[in-house]
């Protein structure tokens, strides 16, 4: 009889559901795992045989044990199989029935039979329930991730003798109990906008990328403040919903990355250095795995020093800037990985630093400046939002008592200016992401700002893009002011940052 177990495996960020289809006969003796395994699938044959014995069992050697791997067109890869083989091996040994139908089981097995952590359980999760799933089997480590999805009987398995002994009925286990997210409150920041001397407007402008959204360059001379500014932008951002932060909490897990936290509640903030590679940024491999662009979705990528990164690291940004989404092609077929993330970047005016600087002379030729600016391309300096410059702070400024605006006061604005967005946009959509179509709906100007943006962007000579762009910077500036209606003096000010 051929015993049917529910699995799944990760392929990009979806979870694919797997049937383990697992034959026992009497004929020559064997083992064969068949389906498109990958190495570490076939080598699930020892772990299993190993983590039978330290259960108590005895292994059928003397029988053909045939796995299949259905449907058998998808590539599979990776240890998380190794439970629901063993599971199918062991009731296709015995005469007893059991109530499986439901159940959907995951794990990797150690050579004493214990179960180990394996990654991408909350998309799995998720994928098991909307198969109809009612009870889910993974190891102990990842139970608490599993319990996030709602409606969901989750066991954390310790051991597959434990296991075994719960399906048998004669020890049975209690499911893990439904995750509750903590109450978010205010955060206590290693970076606060407090800390920070002076830069008004940079402060000014991150506000206002917070509020809709957007992408945004600081410019400024060595010790400015850029890179202050930037790490405190994180704590100016309102928590994520249920939505996104499922969203990113996958994205996390199947990188192996959510840790003792199975819901991420807050916007990620990703920093790589300038010297990481394109597949570290974008995302790519063998097997395409999610890159730092996507681990940062919902959330921010930052990148200290853009015009250092490699010119083919700064092209492949513009695609996943525009779209949102990053789509890596492979022999074996194409992944999307989500990548919508507002990006903060800083750089100096030149090599040295000090262009165009009153008190410090800049050493650099003529030649070396435009070397250093041309590394960023316009179709790329075009999906930035709002260009910024960051002065040096002088020092007298550094010593005065002055009590700067904290993150917590900025915090309260940007979130009341979301709600007005979303008042406006019920789907939640930001500023920065909306369509043409939702920026006509939304950004309507009277004949008389029209008229006078169409002669400001004339004369700056913007691009189509550039010029919805910055409409939607002037839309989450009237959000700011709680304006139903664009102004002129919010499309000057967007303008500035051009």
């Amino acid at each position: 009889m051929v015993t049917h177990i529910r699995s799944a495996t990760i392929v990009g960020t979806q979870a694919i559901p797997i049937d383990v289809e697992v034959d026992i006969s009497g004929s020559w003796p064997g083992f064969q795992i068949i389906g498109l395994p990958d190495a570490s699938i076939h080598e699930a044959k020892d772990r299993i045989r190993s983590a039978w014995k330290y259960a108590g069992l005895s292994f059928p050697h003397s029988s053909r044990i045939v796995v299949n791997l259905a449907p058998a067109h998808i590539k599979k890869k990776g240890s998380s199989f190794d439970l629901p083989i063993a599971i199918g091996m062991h009731i296709s040994h015995t005469d007893k029935t059991y109530n499986i139908d439901t159940s959907l089981f995951v794990g990797e097995l150690t050579l004493d039979g214990h179960v180990r952590h394996v990654r991408g359980i909350l998309p799995i999760t998720l994928a098991a329930k909307a198969q109809g799933c009612t009870h889910i089997f993974v190891p102990k480590e990842n139970a608490l991730e599993a319990s996030v999805v709602p409606d969901m009987h989750v066991f954390g398995i310790s051991t597959l003798a434990e296991l075994i002994a719960h399906l048998d009925k004669s020890v049975p286990m209690q499911p893990t109990p439904p995750y509750s997210p903590p109450i978010i409150s205010s955060q206590k920041q290693r970076h606060d906008f407090t800390h920070i001397y002076g830069q008004c407007t940079p402060k000014r402008a991150l506000e206002i990328a917070a509020v809709g959204g957007h992408n945004i360059r600081l410019i400024g001379p060595p010790g400015s403040g850029k890179t202050a500014l930037a790490k405190a932008f994180q704590s100016i951002l309102p928590p994520l919903g249920y939505k996104e932060s499922i969203e990113t909490s996958c994205i996390h897990s199947i990188a192996g990355l959510l840790g003792n936290t199975p819901l991420i509640l807050h916007p990620p903030f990703r920093s790589p250095h300038h010297s990481a590679s394109t597949a570290a940024i974008i995302g790519g491999g063998t097997t395409p795995k999610p890159g730092e662009i996507s681990l940062a979705h919902n959330g921010v990528l930052f990148i200290d020093e853009l015009p250092e990164c490699s010119r083919q690291l700064l092209e492949s940004l513009r695609q996943p800037l525009e779209d949102g989404e990053v789509t890596i092609s492979r022999q074996q077929g194409a992944y999307t990985f989500p990548a919508n993330c507002m990006f903060v970047v800083s750089q100096n005016p030149c090599p040295c630093g000090f262009a165009k600087h009153e008190e410090d002379l800049c050493i650099c030729s003529a030649m070396e400046k435009i070397r250093y600016e041309k590394k960023l391309s316009g179709p790329l300096l075009d999906r930035i939002d709002l260009h910024v410059q960051v002065p040096k702070v002088p020092l007298e400024h550094l010593s005065t008592s002055f009590a700067e605006e904290s993150s917590a006061q900025i915090l309260k604005r940007v979130a009341k200016a979301r709600e007005v967005g979303k008042q406006r946009n019920p789907h939640g959509v930001l500023n920065a992401s909306l369509n043409t179509q939702q920026v006509k709906t939304h950004c309507n100007i009277s004949s008389e700002c029209k008229k006078f943006y169409t002669a400001a962007a004339s004369l700056l000579n913007i691009s189509a893009r550039s010029y919805f762009r910055t409409l939607k910077v002037a839309r989450t500036i009237a959000d700011l002011e709680e304006r139903p209606s664009i102004e002129k003096k919010h499309i000057s000010e967007a303008l500035q940052y051009r």
